[in-house]
């Protein structure tokens, strides 16, 4: 409510309302030291017809007072333009930074707002509300599907389809570059190939790829954050074509890395490599985990136990469910036809994770970094197909595959 102040401050302003003499002031534009000439109103009532577009005057302020303080001072004109930061469904988008106990040097910053995705493209069932309808309630949530010769052949091209825009987003990757305009990336080309970018709006998820730095495990959410010279970071591509889902990720170094984050990347580079070698039929599931834990065990490295690979074909998230630690209590056998990802997350301290504010991302209890590799597989009658393989065209960026 618009507060009184003295006559003759503003005697010689207009109302903001309806340009007659103004008699009043928003005591918020006071209060945030605004120019007074957008402030003064006649009349209590001319003030509050005005409240639902002068109000924004506020939120801009904030927004431009937050830029001015945020890490690096990266986002300024970005939060001005309205970029905020994103909370999970259920909790509204804010300007302020989330109060959390932040495990390591990373923060969220502001993300831009969703992006948009031509009529003509073929949409998943939670692309308009945010919703999966078909997947919760599948019975491949506990049956592993043996797929078809032509599902097997949609999946191929899929999977082609997103190594292509993952390969599109690690072109682009050196200090400088924000995990949003990685995500932009993904964007266009999945669109330009035809596709949708699973990730978009699935259970809210705001962004079209994850992008997760340094200490974040995985689900990070691509941001105005201006990656810098020592980061690492994973980027997460999921693509829908033709009724399947297509899913694979990688870790790429930012600039000059330390040690330890190169032995990082390298060690769960060659954890998934050594997993994808086992595949064939008749090979339980629960191997996965041991053979990827012992090789980064005897790294010095741990296995996230909180998240694992999936079945994956029509429906983005189905059973198997594929633990990457040893020990673990994964049922079934490998059979010819069924396609699932690998997709270990190591960590260079301890394995426990903890959760952002915004509900998805995931980052080291210890602060420490993280990585991450995966593919998409077909088990064969005789061994493995990598439907998301390298191609001939991915970039040379993983300096131990020059030197085999």
């Amino acid at each position: 409510m618009a507060g009184g102040s003295d006559a003759s401050e503003t005697s010689t302003l207009s109302c903001a309302q309806c340009r007659k003499p103004a008699h009043l002031q928003c005591p918020k534009c006071v209060e945030l030291n605004l120019p007074r000439e957008g402030a003064a109103f006649c009349t209590q009532d001319c003030f509050k017809s005005a409240w639902s577009s002068h109000k924004s005057v506020h939120v801009k302020a904030q927004l431009s007072s937050i830029a001015k303080v945020l890490p690096g001072d990266q986002n300024s004109d970005l939060i001005a333009e309205g970029w905020l930061y994103c909370l999970k469904k259920g909790q509204s988008r804010t300007p302020k930074l989330p109060h959390f106990d932040w495990t390591g040097p990373l923060r969220p910053y502001p993300i831009s707002s969703k992006r948009a995705v031509p009529g003509h493209i073929v949409k998943p069932d939670w692309a308009i509300d945010g919703i999966p309808k078909v997947e919760p309630n599948s019975e491949l949530q506990h049956v592993v599907e043996i797929k078809t010769p032509e599902q097997i052949e949609r999946m191929r091209e899929t999977c082609k389809i997103a190594r292509e825009v993952l390969d599109a987003a690690a072109r682009i990757i050196r200090p400088g570059v924000t995990t949003d305009e990685i995500d932009r990336v993904v964007h266009e080309a999945t669109i330009a190939a035809g596709a949708y970018p699973s990730p978009l709006n699935y259970h809210f998820f705001p962004k079209s790829c994850c992008t997760s730095v340094n200490e974040v495990i995985c689900h990070g959410i691509p941001d105005a954050r201006k990656l810098e010279d020592g980061d690492i970071v994973n980027v997460d591509v999921t693509v829908c074509y033709k009724g399947c889902h297509g899913d694979l990720n990688e870790t790429y170094f930012v600039g000059i890395v330390d040690e330890t984050s190169r032995q990082l990347v390298q060690c769960t580079y060659e954890c998934l490599e050594k997993a994808i070698s086992i595949v064939k039929p008749g090979v339980r599931f629960r191997e996965i985990g041991e053979v990827i834990n012992r090789h980064a065990s005897m790294s010095g490295f741990s296995v996230v136990r909180s998240y694992c690979g999936h079945g994956i074909g029509e429906l983005f998230h189905c059973a198997p469910n594929i633990p990457h630690y040893g020990r673990n209590k994964a049922v079934g056998v490998m059979k010819a036809g069924q396609t699932f990802t690998i997709e270990p997350m190591i960590n260079a301290g301890v394995w426990r994770d903890r959760m952002w504010p915004d509900g998805w991302t995931a980052v080291t209890a210890d602060g420490k970094r993280s990585a991450q590799f995966e593919h998409t597989l077909l088990v064969t009658e005789t061994g493995v197909e990598v439907l998301s393989g390298r191609l001939p065209s991915s970039p040379d960026v993983f300096p131990w595959l020059k030197e085999k």
